[in-house]
């Protein structure tokens, strides 16, 4: 069911425009919430990354 992002209305699979506000609904939802998903846990990844690495460079003061 895709979702109007603009006032949040559940429509019909088949639908092209939103019942409710008439604006027109995105065609590759799915799609579109997969790529978030991805660019999310490649983010996370590329965070992690950064911070094993920061912890090893950065200097140590020696007490």
């Amino acid at each position: 069911m895709p979702v109007c992002l603009y006032c949040q209305h559940a429509n019909p699979p088949q639908e092209i425009e939103c019942r409710q506000c008439g604006m027109p609904l995105p065609a590759l939802a799915v799609l579109a919430a997969q790529r978030r998903l991805r660019r999310f846990k490649w983010f996370c990844i590329g965070l992690t990354i950064f911070c094993v690495t920061m912890f090893f460079w950065l200097p140590r003061s020696i007490s």
